[in-house]
């Protein structure tokens, strides 16, 4: 059966990626742990520009590193205790910005794995998402540092992974502030630079 639009799924039902290539809709959505997200509509204009801003400021840093960063839509998979069959696969998400430092992880759908770097660059009806459910499955996943950014407030929550795979919290930066990668130690970013349209 072909699924063409969000309506024939069942909202209450878990999910696989293998479900997920077979879906053909206009609707964003993410899959946490089997069960289907709805994203926002259209971002922000004030989102875009975070999240242009920060691109440009990455894409400048990485130039000469063999990481690669994608931005949203860009699929990130995580399995199921390492297993990479789309069957096993029952997170797939789509963060705003992403960074990827083993290239083994990327195939032409877009990455198998946890990222090294996730930012989330929040919009209205996500923020209880993006911390409760998306922070867990990152931290469990393994990805190893996790930006979430509040632009109606213009601060950060940095989140880094420590050696006993918990998500430890930095202090929050604001605009302003100078924001300093715990796992790319030379990536320094004024804030004041994110925040401007």
């Amino acid at each position: 059966m072909t699924i063409n639009t969000l309506e024939q799924l069942d909202v209450s039902k878990q999910y696989s990626y293998a479900d997920y290539l077979k879906w053909h809709f206009k609707e964003r959505l993410e899959l946490i742990r089997g069960y289907i997200f709805k994203m926002s509509p259209a971002p922000s204009r004030r989102h875009q520009s975070i999240v242009w801003n920060l691109n440009g400021i990455i894409w400048n840093y990485l130039k000469k590193m063999p990481c690669q960063a994608y931005s949203a839509p860009f699929d990130v998979r995580l399995p199921i205790r390492d297993k990479r069959s789309n069957q096993e696969i029952t997170t797939v998400l789509q963060p705003d910005i992403c960074v990827i430092c083993d290239i083994s992880k990327l195939d032409d759908q877009g990455c198998v794995g946890a990222p090294d770097l996730v930012i989330e660059v929040l919009s209205p009806g996500n923020s209880n998402k993006e911390m409760k459910y998306k922070y867990d499955v990152y931290e469990e996943s393994g990805v190893r540092e996790y930006w979430v950014v509040y632009p109606d407030y213009e601060h950060f929550l940095i989140f880094t992974l420590n050696e006993s795979g918990k998500f430890v919290g930095q202090h929050p930066k604001v605009n302003g502030d100078v924001l300093k990668s715990a796992i790319f130690p030379d990536l320094i970013i004024d804030l004041s630079e994110v925040f401007t349209d």
